[in-house]
């Protein structure tokens, strides 16, 4: 590869700040057997750019002596973000921002195991948030052979999260596994997420034929398994899809989710506006229509209350993100007077 062409290339993993690029034909195509290594330009840092994740695709300023040059971050068609709640602004005060996981996914497989894992608050959690990234949700309910009422729980999914696809499977006996077809398709990506223990390395394993990534033990206790990937990474099926492994994607927050909360939970948000008041709390009002669907059971007191909580949490972030900025604008109008802060 000769120096100094710029050519397009995706990112596969980031460590640090070393990133593994797969160069793009001209006609896009990912080329998996020609990976290098590039670092970023000085102006990503001096200029405070965003930097590449994994999945991005980017343009490349070639070096056939040593790490090439990331030069820009082309346009995202997804992106998983969360609050950023680590770092510090000026005086060390805490600060909110927004940080991307992940990016250009077509397809995110939620996988949550029918044991003790499964959770239907979790499970609307993730959906909200794919729902929110531009990909396609699709609820993987794994480990099928260890459940006795596989149909109920597919029916409970489905009712909760009725904007998503909900497949239940077994990597062990094979059940349900056709179903995965239409979305096993050459050259799409497709993110996973989950707890640990749910069987993501298994389900990947059997879906690439051969094992790719190493099976965690289950512990007995609380069927929970130990994390098998530590950073996120991008790899290529023998099918040619390309699958992107996330561990930490579990703690995504829901800051600033409001359109995927909402297209999660139609039929909930519909009842507002019938409410006799524009105002209304849905506790104590008469005329509220949430209030009247509880009553009659056409909302269900769980679905009302998994609204409740990641509505709850979105507004958190929300309120959080106005405090800090409130206290930033005071601290620079106060550092510009000249005063001592």
């Amino acid at each position: 590869m000769k120096s100094n062409t710029l050519i397009s290339a995706r990112v596969s993993c980031v460590q640090k700040n070393l990133f593994t690029l797969l160069p793009c034909a001209e006609d896009g195509t990912v080329r998996p057997d020609s990976e290098f290594t590039g670092t970023l330009k000085g102006k990503f840092h001096n200029l405070g750019l965003e930097c590449p994740v994994v999945g991005d695709y980017v343009k490349v300023i070639t070096n056939e002596y040593g790490d090439a040059l990331i030069d820009e971050v082309l346009p995202r068609t997804s992106a998983f973000k969360r609050p950023d709640r680590g770092g510090h602004a000026e005086s060390y005060v805490k600060h909110l921002h927004e940080e991307t996981l992940a990016a250009n996914f077509d397809y995110v497989f939620i996988v949550t195991s029918l044991n003790q894992d499964y959770s239907e608050n979790r499970i609307a959690r993730y959906v909200s948030i794919t729902l929110n990234t531009g990909a396609k949700p699709v609820v993987i309910l794994s480990k099928a052979d260890l459940c006795d009422d596989v149909g109920l729980k597919l029916e409970i999914t489905r009712a909760v999260c009725d904007k998503a696809d909900v497949i239940a499977i077994s990597s062990l006996t094979g059940y349900g596994m056709d179903q995965l077809a239409p979305y096993m398709q050459e050259g799409k990506t497709i993110a996973f997420v989950g707890s640990s223990g749910v069987g993501k390395s298994t389900l990947l394993n059997t879906l690439n034929g051969s094992p790719l990534m190493k099976v965690s033990d289950i512990r007995d206790g609380d069927g929970k398994g130990r994390h098998t990937t530590t950073y996120r990474q991008l790899f290529r099926l023998q099918n040619g899809v390309w699958i992107m492994d996330t561990p930490g994607l579990r703690e995504i927050g829901l800051l600033g989710m409001e359109d995927g909360i909402n297209e999660t939970f139609p039929d909930v948000t519909s009842l507002f506006s019938q409410c006799r008041f524009s105002d209304c709390s849905h506790t104590c009002e008469p005329g509220c229509a949430v209030r009247a669907a509880l009553q009659d059971g056409s909302l269900s007191e769980e679905r009302w209350q998994t609204y409740l909580k990641l509505h709850s949490e979105n507004q958190w972030g929300k309120e959080k993100m106005m405090q800090i900025a409130k206290f930033t604008r005071e601290y620079q109008k106060n550092r510009y007077r000249g005063w001592k802060v």
